[in-house]
């Protein structure tokens, strides 16, 4: 919701959650434990946590993206814990005023204390594959991030194309090498340039545990101009059947959810939304 000129309130942003658990997503990012100064529409994360009607079979992270957030996160009673960090030393200190050594740094403090909390801890690596800032980022750049990380091991490393410019055989070189390290790989793609799903395929070809996408196709970076949303969630799972990979998910509740996430915010999304009709879902 971070890039919407609406901002929705912590309740409705818990019944948007309730709504995706109940469309059968096992794992969701509910709230992010940012600074609301900077970022007023993540404002009142705790007030989501306390709204949600949570499901036992849902598994609800929080994003965070320092030690004070971490804490807040752990108060507010998430169920893991999602950081992230700039692979690029411009756009870390434009998005959380970290280079990426700093970044780095507190990553591995993070997953230290994440392994003593007994809470399990996502590390995505943002900007991965190119930043509106530093450039592009070489590949080695990133594995060397990873290699890093893997002294204290987090249980997955999301590699994230913030921007939308990353390519496929980029994902493959990426996700093969994180994996070479021992790496449990996750992937995070934005459509900007309409690649964003042949990324998911070449992702999960490559041996991807998880694809992180948004529904309704909603999202963006605040600090990355021009960047838009993430791959839509109703696309990816319609993609994802097409290729015999069940998620279960139920689709029609996902298209209907996002259809209401589109009234709330008074627009039509980017996902299935925007398109006439319910297709029918094929299977390989």
């Amino acid at each position: 919701m971070q890039n919407e000129a609406k901002m929705l309130d912590p309740a409705v942003r818990a019944q948007l959650c309730d709504y995706l658990a109940a469309a059968g997503v096992k794992r969701m990012e509910a709230a992010s434990f940012v600074n609301p100064k900077l970022v007023p529409q993540m404002a009142g994360a705790e007030a989501v946590m306390v709204a949600l009607h949570r499901n036992p079979a849902t598994t609800y992270a929080g994003l965070v993206l320092n030690e004070t957030g971490y804490e807040r996160a752990l108060a507010a009673g998430v169920d893991e814990v999602h950081y992230a960090f700039s692979a690029g030393d411009e756009f870390g200190k434009r998005n959380q005023n970290a280079t990426t050594e700093e970044g780095l740094k507190t990553a591995i403090a993070l997953v230290a204390r994440a392994r003593s909390d007994r809470m399990p801890i996502t590390v995505t690596i943002s900007v991965a594959f190119g930043s509106p800032f530093d450039g592009p980022v070489p590949a080695d750049h990133v594995l060397r991030i990873v290699e890093r990380l893997m002294a204290v091991p987090p249980d997955e490393i999301c590699l994230a194309d913030t921007i939308g410019v990353g390519v496929p055989p980029q994902v493959r070189e990426l996700v093969r090498g994180a994996r070479e390290l021992g790496a449990t790989v996750g992937a995070h793609f934005h459509n900007t340039r309409n690649t964003g799903y042949a990324n998911a395929v070449a992702a999960l070809e490559a041996g991807v545990v998880s694809l992180d996408a948004s529904v309704g196709g909603a999202g963006g970076c605040p600090f990355a101009p021009k960047a838009t949303g993430n791959i839509a969630t109703e696309d990816l799972v319609y993609l994802l059947r097409g290729l015999g990979v069940e998620t279960g998910i139920d689709l029609d509740a996902l298209i209907e959810t996002s259809r209401w996430l589109g009234a709330q915010l008074g627009k039509e999304l980017p996902g299935m939304l925007a398109r006439a009709g319910d297709y029918p879902v094929r299977h390989a």
